[in-house]
């Protein structure tokens, strides 16, 4: 563009060009004071507000416990979150997974839940399909020293009071940074299955006979074997229009095939009847194994443009063949995790409205635990909009409120916000939401005793009936106010300071299902 040459350059200087280059100074003064050597008014600002008393949030005490999910994904597909990089020494993999473990336990959350499928692959000993990449950067080959990544996870998470919910992938075959397609790989050991996509993936045709059954082996050998607390898959049925460049999926063949054997249904309904019988089967099959592991599916938050009314967005009924909606109606699942990845004030995918629209369609009163695109808490906007969407969540479903993070990295590699976190909305440990449904029998409650000594009050407990407690929750009342504790299954005791001042002590068993025994409060008595 050229100016016109009536305009002096002092005139413009002056217009144009040195505001903007002083526009320029205060803002890099405001953001980088580190250029300048000195405090802003932006520091200062920042350094009172954190000197301020933090809000409530949720931190009054509480006479009951608190019950809330509180979980975190833990991703291995392309080394997103777990181990770092393919490769590395076994001891630095279990290092590794201890400190995010214990930032997850330290941030008084109460579960994760752990990828072990993410390409037809394993991160647990299996033999139907082969050693993960992302461990040892070779398809097929075990850690050395031996060790089983899963087991591992369980008792980890155990010992800091978290559940385990092992995240399978149901048909990804292999993916673009997954390594070469080795030997190993379902690609090659059963070719018949896959078909590869525009963007170089591999993916198994979720209408085929094998494909469903080799899936449903894999989850259901894994419930066998392994102490887990659920299984858990995410949105990831049919890929997304993008995977394969818009292309339709390259199932062409095997529609034609059921159309030559009879079927009626469009291609659509075809592939969509083909999930729903998967979904449908993992949960009857995951029952009959072991009642107690909690079933979690992971859908795109959004069912259908319109549904809100406002709603606008991905279609995943005609994109992904997932017709979630009837999953929640029909309760092929125990808990739903939509992942409503957008902001409260997002007009055409509100968080409120979504979360409202999909526990107005829990006919059967399942757990409703959205996903919350949690990495955004990198900016103190992104913190505060976390924060009110557990307050929202909280408000509308009350005792079975529940979120999971996308992903751990919000707490693992963000230390202000996991302490902001246990400062407020996590300030009480919380027991996962009991599963009625599951088991209707509550334990029994255990027998306690308790001592006083000049040091303080000692409580000591053992388990009583048959059924095994998961967790212990030890009330007291201290200075007229009651607290509580939460404690693993292995603790039988806890030691009382005098100064503590403890007048009244009860402890409950919990079961795995979260249900509670009898609560027999028993009063002190000093020597």
């Amino acid at each position: 563009m050229t100016l016109p040459k009536k305009i002096p350059l002092a005139k413009l200087l002056n217009r144009w060009v040195y505001p903007a280059v002083i526009a320029v100074m205060a803002l890099a003064l405001w953001q980088y004071p580190a250029w300048f050597g000195q405090e802003t008014p932006k520091q200062v600002a920042m350094e009172q507000e954190e000197q301020e008393e933090l809000p409530d949030y949720g931190r009054a005490e509480r006479e009951t416990v608190a019950r809330e999910f509180r979980a975190a994904w833990v991703a291995t597909v392309a080394n997103i979150d777990w181990p770092s990089e393919p490769g590395l020494p076994v001891a630095q993999q279990q290092q590794e997974a201890i400190a995010l473990l214990d930032k997850v336990a330290a941030a008084n959350m109460n579960a994760v839940i752990f990828q072990v499928r993410p390409q037809a692959d394993a991160l647990y000993a299996s033999e139907l399909e082969p050693w993960s990449y992302y461990l040892s950067g070779e398809q097929g080959k075990a850690p050395e020293p031996f060790y089983d990544p899963l087991a591992f996870w369980i008792e980890q998470a155990h010992q800091r009071g978290l559940e385990l919910h092992a995240w399978v992938n149901p048909y990804r075959a292999h993916h673009t940074q997954g390594g070469p397609v080795s030997a190993h790989s379902i690609v090659n050991t059963k070719p018949e299955l896959v078909a590869k996509l525009a963007n170089g993936m591999y993916w198994m045709e979720p209408t085929r006979e094998e494909t469903i059954s080799h899936s449903l082996s894999v989850i259901t050998d894994i419930v066998q074997r392994y102490d887990i607390d659920g299984i858990h898959y995410d949105d990831y049925f049919y890929p997304y229009p993008s995977y394969n460049e818009g292309a339709p999926f390259p199932d062409r063949e095997s529609y034609a095939t059921y159309q030559q054997q009879g079927g009626q249904l469009g291609v659509s309904d075809w592939r969509r009847a083909a999930v729903n019988r998967f979904v449908k089967d993992i949960y009857s099959e995951v029952k009959r194994i072991k009642p107690h592991v909690k079933v979690g599916i992971s859908p795109f938050g959004i069912w259908r443009p319109k549904y809100p009314e406002t709603i606008a967005g991905f279609d995943q009924h005609e994109q992904l063949y997932a017709d979630a909606r009837l999953w929640l109606n029909e309760g092929w699942l125990d808990y739903f995790t939509p992942q409503l990845y957008w902001n409260i004030n997002r007009v055409q995918q509100s968080y409120p409205m979504l979360l409202a629209w999909w526990q107005g369609e829990n006919h059967q009163q399942r757990h409703l635990w959205p996903g919350l695109s949690s990495n955004q808490v990198e900016t103190n906007q992104g913190t505060d909009e976390i924060i009110n969407q557990i307050l929202f969540t909280r408000a509308l479903l009350q005792e079975q409120t529940g979120q999971v993070f996308w992903n751990v990295k919000t707490v693992s590699e963000n230390p202000k916000f996991a302490q902001l976190l246990k400062d407020t909305v996590f300030y009480h440990q919380a027991l996962v939401p009991a599963s009625p449904w599951l088991d209707s029998a509550a334990p029994q409650a255990p027998e306690v005793r308790y001592q006083s000594t000049a040091d303080g009050l000692s409580v000591n407990w053992q388990p009583r009936g048959d059924e095994a407690a998961a967790r212990w929750l030890l009330y007291y009342q201290a200075g007229g106010k009651w607290h509580y504790r939460i404690f693993t299954k292995d603790v039988l005791s806890h030691q009382f300071r005098q100064q503590d001042e403890v007048t009244t002590i009860a402890v409950v068993a919990v079961d795995r299902n979260g249900l509670e025994s009898e609560r027999i409060d028993q009063q002190i008595t000093y020597r």
